[in-house]
């Protein structure tokens, strides 16, 4: 790195003491968290961005499934929904898929013509009222049981950890699947294709209780090792000794020492995804996928497979999104469907890349913490700022209503510091080389 890059990650991390200090640590640890995973996440755009050239609007729906990973993996499970229609709910995924296996068959192996057609309509039109009579008793029978609580099957009762690499092959697997219809198209395709297919997992999400409760919600999951819950430590000795060693108050303490772990965690993920994006980046097939993003034509006439390249690193990037996705679940502790909106899952990581500068993988760092600082302070500092500005008027329904809406500043705010960068510093704060 050289000084000007120094001295703005110098000054981020003046920011983020001086949230500590003039604030509260718990404030401050609680932002660096949730910026260290939106970091991750901006790498992984960063990927297909900045790498490639390809345009995710889909991020949302890829942070969604590292998300119901923790739930699939670290949730205990629920055997009398296994007994009541768990079997026959994976008898019939299984008949669905074994359906659209035949009709890749039946496609391939066909000669082209009415007699293709014909088997392809009668398949899947058969195969699908014969799917559905299979899996909605099933999901019936599942939901019924003890729904204020359960009406799930739940998951497979292991370590929350390793729901992480589980997030980021259920991200990997839908990003395989979508590149390997749109990514062979005009780029814009590409667009319209993740943005839908992030639509539809967010409402499968919210629909399918007998997945993960729907909008009743996922709670109480268990937390990665080795990060302890905050009663566990207030009714420890040895914690209580110490907190009282140094004067300092157990509740308060507590937190803070677990979002200090959390750190600690996610800064592990971070340093090794940054490492590896360097390294991939700098390699023979970084070079190859730069030279793709600037001209496909020239790259694919020197033999290179753009469509397969392509498909690559959509996989790794989004593979990546889930990953952080997953993270975010695991601290958070909870599955909550409604909580994933296109504004802070797509459109604000995108904020981070473009501010970062994308294409360079330190940019989508920086731009990662930055971005992630000022959504959330602005929010808290936003009501006492506009108390100020607002000192003036008389009390009543104005003033009530802009100090009330104060939260929403940090939307203005972001426009802003996009429009102040995209002038100022077109190529991000930390352009590519």
């Amino acid at each position: 790195m050289n000084k000007r890059n120094l001295l703005l990650f110098g000054l981020l991390a003046v920011l983020y003491l001086a949230t500590g200090i003039f604030q509260s640590w718990n404030l401050a640890f609680n932002i660096l968290n949730l910026g260290l995973l939106s970091a991750i996440m901006a790498l992984g755009v960063n990927m297909q961005w900045g790498y490639a050239g390809l345009f995710n609007t889909g991020i949302m729906g890829f942070v969604a499934l590292g998300g119901l990973a923790v739930v699939l993996t670290s949730t205990a499970p629920v055997p009398e929904g296994w007994a009541a229609g768990g079997w026959g709910i994976m008898a019939g995924l299984a008949f669905g898929v074994a359906v659209i296996f035949a009709g890749m068959q039946i496609y391939q192996r066909m000669a082209k013509g009415r007699a293709r057609n014909l088997a392809l309509f009668v398949l899947l039109v058969g195969g699908f009222f014969a799917y559905r009579a299979i899996f909605d008793p099933a999901v019936e029978a599942v939901e019924a049981f003890n729904p204020a609580t359960a009406g799930n099957i739940g998951g497979l009762g292991l370590p929350s950890i390793l729901a992480w690499p589980l997030g980021g092959l259920l991200a990997a697997v839908a990003a395989w699947m979508i590149g390997k219809i749109a990514l062979g198209l005009r780029s814009d395709y590409l667009a319209i294709a993740t943005l839908g297919i992030a639509e539809i997992i967010i409402a499968v999400l919210k629909n399918e209780d007998w997945l993960a409760r729907g909008v009743k919600n996922i709670i109480d999951l268990p937390r990665p090792w080795p990060v302890p819950y905050e009663v566990d430590l207030q009714q420890s000795v040895a914690f209580l000794d110490w907190a009282a060693r140094y004067g300092l108050d157990p509740v308060t303490s507590s937190s803070i020492v677990v979002k200090l772990l959390y750190a600690v965690l996610f800064g592990i993920v971070l340093f090794a995804v940054v490492w590896l994006s360097e390294l991939a980046l700098n390699s023979p097939w970084g070079r190859m996928m730069r030279s793709i993003r600037d001209n496909e034509v020239a790259a694919e006439a020197m033999g290179k497979d753009v469509t397969r390249r392509h498909l690559q690193v959509f996989v790794i990037g989004s593979a990546v999104v889930g990953f952080a996705g997953a993270m975010m679940t695991s601290m958070d502790g909870q599955l909550t469907p409604g909580t994933y909106n296109p504004l802070r899952f797509t459109f604000l990581i995108w904020v981070m890349v473009i501010v970062g500068g994308s294409g360079n993988n330190w940019g989508a760092v920086l731009g990662g913490l930055l971005i992630g600082w000022l959504w959330l302070i602005v929010e808290s500092l936003g009501p006492g700022v506009m108390s100020v500005l607002t000192y003036g008027l008389a009390d009543g329904v104005l003033k009530t209503h802009l100090v009330d809406s104060a939260a929403h500043m940090r939307l203005l705010t972001m426009g802003v510091i996009l429009l102040l960068v995209l002038r100022f510093s077109p190529r991000g704060l930390i352009p590519e080389k």
